[in-house]
């Protein structure tokens, strides 16, 4: 006989049925295989929490290499060491110590003595008194755990280390100690108690519920200890990162596991009497559960298939005052989200870079305007007049005006710049707003250069053509502005306003007169100088502005990376 279950109701109906009275039937055995799941639970979040720990350490001593070597990077701090500047280092030195507080960094000289410190209490004379420096070489940095680590006095802890040499200028040691404060860190990162141990498994520190007493007991599986009146899974973690001179340091993670036993026991009993009652009641209840249910969740499948073929169509909804309905209603809102967020993205794809989308697509803009330093670049086409006169026909200009646009605004959004408007044939792009980086002028400069190589590529194609080169001009300044969504009511956009976009106007306008073709200002200048070769040109009256404004042309970049 072929028995078959066709509708949703007998289906529900049936499987309340049978679940109900398999799980009384087995809830003895339940019970003990729960307690068998319990230890293996835990045991697998030890096993977690100890991937977990590793990868932090492994992570923290990442950070610590990558941090040192840019500071070993650094021409100016390189310099300052050279020279035995200790305060020209210790200011370098501070930028990272201010991201990262938990590291503290020395500074030795050629001769491996001391330069200078940033947050050691006993920081050592030499850096061949701090174990595993001396074999500290130029291509081959030093990292690991060691005792005291940036420190010379006897009582304090281990510590990360990683030492850099700089040839013919010294040495940086940056350090990580392995203290309570770190222990804490640690503790509310991934919820556990830690304690850590020495190669020889004694206890340096631990967080304040740790069961001390137990450490030894402690393997790299999971081991089930109790402590008092508490209960506790340990395991030892000992990574490769926290290798050392004396040996492997390690961790030991603590789960206080006492009160799950008891969880379980009160769940079993408060399951079967919640099987018990809701027996009946489902079995009354399912069937018609079932059809509302079959009927709504058909309705949200057909949509949603539509929905993967980018059909936006809303849910025809129940109403059945339920968690059903809030589905509908949620898929309905959902579908209306995401046809927004495409036709936004479409649009904004076209101006800005994608991290300026996220940025106000995440509603970050504020209404109506905030005060932000900014750099502002236009660039405008010489004689547009004269050219769009010569070109007859309108299908072609436009054309021609589309080729350069798509030239300069790639440029443009590939230096994370926003572009603002056009004028024209007239580009406004804002380095700065609304996301500020601390290179913005540097971008904006870079900018135009590349955009200066692209015009030249697309005139050996408009030669080739037959058709007139374009020649441009760009202005650049950089200073504080308005920026915010200006409108009205009706219709309003993000845009900057102020003296600065004035301007930048107005250094664009005398490229021509200057006969220089990328103009900016002296506080542009001042931030772009050690990246690019620019030279004086003349100092300008602005109108509005009551002292002249100093010009330079960028002619070109200093740096090989930076060049287009």
């Amino acid at each position: 006989m072929n028995f078959r279950l066709t509708t949703v109701r007998a289906k529900l109906t049936a499987l309340v049925a049978f679940s109900t009275i398999v799980s009384l039937a087995t809830l003895p055995v339940l019970s003990w295989i729960m307690d068998q799941q319990l230890v293996d639970q835990v045991r697998e979040r030890t096993n977690g929490t100890v991937r977990g720990v590793s990868l932090e350490l492994d992570e923290d001593l990442l950070n610590l290499a990558t941090i040192v070597r840019q500071l070993s990077s650094d021409s100016n701090l390189v310099a300052a060491l050279r020279a035995g500047k200790a305060q020209t280092v210790a200011d370098s030195g501070k930028i990272f110590h201010t991201a990262y507080p938990q590291i503290d960094f020395v500074f030795f000289d050629a001769d491996n003595r001391r330069v200078t410190s940033i947050e050691v209490n006993q920081p050592p004379e030499n850096a061949l008194t701090i174990p595993g420096v001396n074999r500290v070489s130029a291509d081959q940095p030093f990292h690991g755990v060691v005792e005291r680590g940036c420190e010379s006095g006897a009582s304090e802890p281990p510590a990360f280390i990683f030492a850099q040499r700089i040839p013919d200028a010294g040495l940086i040691v940056a350090c990580i100690p392995l203290d309570a404060d770190y222990l804490t860190v640690m503790q509310n990162k991934l919820g556990v108690e830690l304690a850590f141990v020495t190669p020889r498994k004694m206890r340096i520190d631990s967080t304040p519920h740790f069961p001390g007493d137990k450490i030894a007991e402690a393997t790299a599986v999971s081991a089930l200890v109790q402590s008092g009146a508490r209960d506790w899974a340990l395991a030892h973690v000992a990574p490769v990162s926290m290798m050392g001179p004396e040996g492997v340091y390690g961790a030991v993670i603590g789960l206080d596991v006492t009160d799950i036993r008891d969880i379980v026991r009160r769940n079993l009993l408060r399951a079967m009497i919640v099987i018990a009652i809701a027996t009946m009641i489902s079995l009354l209840l399912g069937a018609r559960l079932a059809r509302v249910m079959s009927r709504a969740l058909s309705r949200v499948n057909a949509a949603l298939v539509k929905l993967q073929k980018h059909e936006y169509a809303h849910v025809d909804m129940i109403r059945t005052g339920d968690e059903l309905e809030a589905l509908a209603t949620g898929f309905n809102t959902m579908v209306d989200g995401l046809q927004e967020r495409d036709k936004l993205r479409t649009t904004f794809g076209k101006y800005m870079t994608q991290t300026v989308i996220e940025h106000l697509m995440n509603g970050k803009v504020q209404l109506g305007g905030e005060t932000l330093t900014v750099t502002i670049l236009f660039s405008d086409i010489r004689s547009f007049t004269t050219i769009s006169e010569q070109m007859n026909d309108a299908q072609a200009l436009v054309g021609l005006l589309n080729e350069y646009f798509t030239e300069m605004v790639s440029i443009v959004i590939q230096e994370d710049g926003v572009v603002d408007k056009y004028i024209g044939d007239a580009i406004m792009a804002v380095f700065g707003a609304p996301v500020s980086k601390p290179d913005d002028a540097q971008r904006a400069v870079r900018a135009a250069v590349r955009m200066r190589h692209a015009l030249a590529a697309l005139n050996e194609r408009l030669v080739a053509r037959g058709a007139s080169p374009l020649r441009t001009g760009i202005g650049i300044h950089t200073g504080e502005v308005v920026a915010g969504n200006i409108g009205s009511e009706q219709r309003m956009e993000y845009t900057v306003i102020g003296d600065a976009v004035n301007l930048a106007s107005r250094l664009e306008t005398n490229t021509k007169e200057l006969g220089v073709d990328v103009l900016i200002s002296r506080d542009t200048y001042e931030l772009v100088k050690e990246m690019c070769d620019a030279v004086p040109v003349k100092e300008l009256q602005v109108k509005g502005r009551l002292e002249p404004v100093m010009t330079y042309e960028v002619r070109s970049l200093k740096d090989a990376d930076l060049k287009p």
